[in-house]
């Protein structure tokens, strides 16, 4: 609300306490949360009476629409994606027993099928090239033995 950090505070702390002084300062704080305690309370129900006038006149509905409009007016696209996804919303709610839930299904099962597959064929892939990496590090290895075990003869 007044946006004060902690520095503030107790730079009023310190003030509070020169001013005041350390026997009532107690009591001056009790004050004090009472009177925001009662301004809360305050501005709570005058809140909750604003939005009561505003049902019983029929004002919430009102201003529901005028929040859509405002909406719609600063994010056109994304107003228009909303109202395109709810328009096909009732197109994709497919009977399983009709020809196209049928086929639904079995793309369903043709698509499982494919990522099976695709998911072999990369762990094969991935062990092949391990195969080649290991044959590849021993042939190094070998020919890193090779001159050393000539120098030893």
């Amino acid at each position: 609300m007044f946006d004060l950090g902690w520095a503030e505070l107790l730079v009023i702390g310190i003030v509070a306490l020169i001013v005041v002084g350390p026997k009532d300062l107690p009591v001056l704080f009790r004050r004090v949360g009472q009177f925001v305690g009662k301004a809360k309370g305050m501005a709570r129900e005058f809140s909750s009476a604003m939005n009561d006038a505003a049902d019983q006149s029929g004002m919430r509905e009102v201003s529901s629409s005028i929040n859509k409009s405002l909406k719609a007016a600063t994010n056109p696209v994304g107003t228009a994606m909303d109202e395109v996804k709810s328009a096909t919303s009732s197109l994709t709610d497919i009977d399983p027993e009709s020809e196209t839930g049928k086929l639904a299904a079995e793309r369903a099962e043709n698509a499982k099928k494919i990522k099976a597959s695709t998911a072999r064929a990369a762990a094969e892939r991935k062990q092949r090239e391990a195969a080649e990496a290991m044959a590849k590090a021993e042939e190094l290895e070998a020919q890193m033995e090779a001159p050393k075990a000539a120098e030893k003869e």
